[in-house]
């Protein structure tokens, strides 16, 4: 493997490692300030239970988060110092308001909620993980708008063969930023719902404090259903979204060579592996395309043979993705309306199959997320900066295979302890149950 594939797997690996810990931290936060809420208004102790054990979780969660994303910043200077240094005026402004404000801010009030349980009153302490919640959630916003302006370049000028930055507001602004933002944030918190609800299907396969854990599964429920369906709609308008700006990614989507107008949506599509075109198409549902694309019965979607070969994306890794992400989420709302319906009725125990289930499914939201990802960033190909510049052009040039090698062993190692440190705490704190 040349320099560029191996950076190009380092970075996958890191961002792909980093990426189990955010999207836990940016649901759990909310939920745990839910209940701590609860606690500050009624003084209930079954909710003060719930905050501590769940705000543990939490805990250990962002912890190990912090660590893997400070390592993966390392390859900017390290492995594409060509592409730091076309897109360093634009793309450092948002990754440094986002460490010196969402992230200080983070964990600024992670201390004060870890050290003033004795020291603040109840709504006060309430408050700090509140503050933290959001935090958390606005440290992926500026992260994800610095990604957005990637997949579509905004407010910029070109001017000594680098971007420079000549409209801040507009990548403020930039719609393919905050649908990444809201459809990253959605996946976050169905995670966290699917987390909660399988660890309290755990205790409660155990009979293990089946009224709190009863209580936490439902909350989990409720906001896994409701986070799901936010996901579904935003999904909808980020398809829209890529049809029009990312006409190439939404072609290899959907495995579509031929560009149509008032295009079928084919339910059985198989892509040949040889060759321009799918090799099985079967199962067509006239306009649906057109209509998932753009809203319109009779809009024309573009094929992949309107594009160049160099510029087309993989196919076959885009296609499989976005199909299996789109099942998945579907599937999260069926297991999420059902826990909602059977917490809300007080049946949870009568289907001990159905919180098996929910035990297993604790990993479904994370594949779908990390599917999402492949999507997004294997679908812009071969593109890093979309119609800018070429991914082949952002390597470092200085650098050689077996540096590569030596980082990428390094970092390897470095995150698989970090994930078994992370599983082993989060499931022997999990394990234990709630105080009280």
């Amino acid at each position: 493997m040349d320099t560029l594939a191996l950076s190009r797997l380092q970075f996958a690996v890191t961002a792909m490692f980093h990426f189990i810990f955010v999207p836990l931290t940016l649901g759990l936060g909310w939920l745990t300030a839910w209940f701590e809420t609860r606690y500050a208004a009624s003084g209930d102790g079954r909710y003060l239970s719930m905050t501590r054990f769940w705000g543990k979780l939490f805990l250990i969660n962002f912890a190990l988060g912090v660590v893997t994303g400070i390592t993966m910043e390392f390859q900017f200077g390290m492995n594409w110092a060509e592409y730091s240094k076309y897109v360093g005026d634009i793309f450092g402004a948002p990754l440094a308001i986002e460490a010196t404000s969402a992230f200080f801010l983070e964990s600024t009030f992670i201390g004060v909620w870890v050290f003033g349980w004795e020291r603040l009153s109840r709504r006060a302490h309430a408050g700090a993980m509140w503050i933290v919640a959001f935090a958390t959630n606005m440290s992926a916003l500026w992260i994800l708008l610095a990604n957005g302006w990637m997949q579509r370049p905004v407010g910029y000028v070109l001017r000594n063969g680098r971007a420079e930055m000549m409209d801040f507001r507009a990548l403020l602004l930039n719609p393919y930023g905050w649908i990444e933002f809201f459809h990253t944030v959605a996946a976050g918190w169905v995670i966290a719902g699917f987390f909660v609800m399988g660890v309290s299907a755990w205790h409660l396969l155990r009979r293990n404090q089946e009224e709190l854990f009863k209580l936490s599964f439902g909350a989990g429920a409720v906001f896994a259903l409701a986070s799901s369906l936010l996901l579904a709609a935003v999904g909808d308008i980020s398809a829209v979204n890529t049809a029009k700006n990312q006409p190439a990614k939404f072609a290899a989507m959907e495995s579509v060579w031929e560009t149509r107008t008032a295009a079928p949506y084919t339910l059985l599509t198989v892509p040949s592996l040889s060759g321009e075109g799918n090799s099985v198409e079967a199962l067509k549902i006239p306009y649906a395309l057109s209509l998932m694309a753009f809203h319109s019965p009779n809009a024309e979607v573009k094929g992949l043979k309107d594009f160049p070969t160099q510029d087309r994306p993989p196919v076959l890794p885009v296609f499989l993705s976005f199909r299996a992400m789109v099942g998945l989420g579907l599937l999260f709302i069926l297991l999420s309306g059902a826990g909602s319906w059977l917490a809300g009725k007080d049946l949870l125990q009568n289907y001990p199959l159905y919180l098996k289930v929910m035990l297993y499914a604790i990993p479904l939201p994370y594949i779908a997320i990390q599917l999402g990802w492949i999507v997004t960033e294997i679908g812009r190909q071969p593109w890093v900066v979309y119609g800018l510049m070429r991914t082949a052009e952002g390597v470092s040039k200085t650098i050689t295979p077996a540096q590569v090698w030596l980082s990428l062993g390094g970092f390897t190692v470095f995150y698989a302890a970090l994930g078994i440190t992370d599983i082993w705490l989060l499931a022997k704190y999990a394990r234990k149950g709630m105080e009280g």
